[in-house]
């Protein structure tokens, strides 16, 4: 009884040492965080993009790779890590959340669409104007 108590070793007190990041791999992680924040900062304040969707679009980019960078240099996911399951339970996470979201999107743009009057407005008002 004794032996399967202690079986499982030393091992499962610690984590690798592999799985914590540097203080270099810490400052590339800072420096591409401040870059990414930076270029939209500019982008919006600046106007260089004249069309509001695009510039929504750009930093809806910029926000994805962050989120990337942040999981490898802050997090350190990899597909390494416990065998790659965290990594997978990311994936699902991801998809997951493009479903919702982009499901959530196409039901309220439909709906603004199938809902709103299709009759012009100032027609209406001049028919209720009649005596």
């Amino acid at each position: 009884m004794s032996d399967a108590v202690h079986s499982h070793g030393h091992h499962d007190d610690h984590h690798d040492d592999h799985s914590h990041g540097s203080f270099g791999s810490y400052m590339i992680g800072f420096g591409l965080s401040v870059i990414l924040t930076a270029i939209p900062f500019w982008l919006v304040m600046t106007g260089v993009l004249n069309d509001p969707q695009l510039t929504g679009v750009v930093i809806m980019g910029f926000a994805a790779v962050q989120m990337v960078v942040h999981m490898i240099y802050f997090l350190h996911m990899n597909t390494r890590l416990e065998g790659g399951w965290s990594f997978m339970a990311l994936m699902l996470t991801i998809v997951l959340v493009v479903i919702v979201l982009s499901g959530s999107l196409w039901v309220m743009y439909h709906l603004n669409n199938n809902m709103m009057p299709h009759a012009d407005m100032s027609a209406m008002q001049q028919m209720s104007e009649m005596p």
